[in-house]
């Protein structure tokens, strides 16, 4: 079952479309999950894997990521990994195909909202069993769904405010070290002049000796 289709900007996470089904079987709010699809979104960058698989307990998140736009789903774990790539892909060439020039001009949520007509429709198709038997063998030859990296979903959200930790204590450690460069040069600054003036007070000391014992 394909619970939560999410699209969004990459560079900002700004929501473009989206289309929830509350897991009635399980009895389960599907709010938690919507929040984890939208920090995702937010830590996704231009560095980030153009394909990625998430293990969400009972679910997975599959994320594809074309022309700065993410494309993501959470699915029940029994559903096919490949029927969920290619799920994405049908979304993603359409919603290129109808607003990819439109993206970037965007500046509030949802702008795209009635592209879940083209959500649901889809996702019809690919949750009815006998259209997702044919589509297994239309699309056999599609991608090798098995290299596309498997993460745990919490483990990606917590790193990315770990990581967030360590840029601040990166920043301060640059800093402390600018300051210790200027300390640093402060007192080599001292120190040389400290070592002339003990020069000049012997050579002002052998010139009284000379005045005073030699003429």
């Amino acid at each position: 079952m394909i619970l939560i289709t999410y699209i969004a900007r990459v560079v900002d996470g700004l929501a473009l479309a989206a289309s929830v089904q509350e897991d009635e079987s399980a009895g389960r709010s599907m709010q938690e999950y919507q929040n984890k699809a939208k920090q995702l979104c937010r830590k996704l960058n231009s560095q980030s894997a153009a394909r990625c698989s998430l293990d969400a307990g009972p679910y997975m998140f599959h994320y594809a990521i074309e022309r700065n736009v993410c494309f993501l789903t959470l699915c029940d774990k029994a559903f096919s990994k490949r029927q969920a790539y290619a799920y994405l892909e049908e979304l993603q060439n359409e919603f290129i195909s109808q607003y990819g020039s439109k993206v970037d001009a965007q500046t509030r949520p949802y702008s795209f909202i009635e592209f879940d007509t083209f959500i649901q429709k889809t996702k019809k198709a690919y949750e009815d069993s006998r259209v997702r038997r044919n589509l297994t063998n239309i699309n056999s030859e599609l991608q090798d769904v098995q290299r596309i990296m498997v993460q745990n979903i919490d483990d990606v959200l917590q790193r990315g405010e770990a990581l967030g930790v360590l840029d601040d204590k990166a920043r301060d450690l640059s800093m402390q070290s600018q300051k210790y460069r200027k300390d640093a040069r402060y007192l080599n600054l001292r120190s040389s002049y400290a070592k002339i003036g003990v020069i000049c007070v012997v050579i002002a000391l052998f010139l009284l000796f000379l005045r005073y014992f030699v003429f």
